[in-house]
């Protein structure tokens, strides 16, 4: 099992990503991916800014949004709000990100982030994809 955020899901999805490569090996290693829920808002809005930039289509976008609700929506996880929040206070990081680090805290496991100001507020609770491959 492997706990990703948005930019590890972004990375799979999205063939012209720096860490494409890393994410798609991960991938083939243990496809058993989990994520908090607040991980396909992310991927609406970056498919959507890669449409408003023109590097993607409407529907590849959406067709990318399926793809990902599909194949990952069973391993969501829904983190209350006030947890999100206490952890954002403790960690210094955004709501946001807090949720992905309350999902770790849950299962168990490492969360899989190439957000570096992240990993450096979380250390006990996240690696890097390099780290996560190196484990796999």
């Amino acid at each position: 099992m492997v706990l990703v955020d948005t930019n590890v899901f972004v990375a799979l999805m999205i063939q012209n990503t720096p860490w494409n490569g890393q994410a798609t090996e991960l991938f083939s290693r243990d496809p058993d991916w989990r994520s908090e829920a607040h991980a396909l808002v992310e991927l609406s809005n970056v498919l959507l800014r890669l449409v408003r930039v023109k590097e993607i289509g409407e529907a590849e976008a959406l067709s990318k949004l399926r793809e990902a609700q599909s194949q990952f929506s069973e391993g969501l996880l829904y983190l209350p709000h006030t947890e999100a929040l206490s952890i954002a206070f403790h960690h210094h990081c955004s709501a946001y990100d807090a949720r992905f680090l309350g999902a770790a805290r849950e299962l168990g496991i490492k969360l899989t982030t190439e957000d570096a100001k992240l990993r450096k507020a979380a250390p006990e609770l996240t690696q890097s994809l390099a780290e996560a491959l190196a484990a796999a």
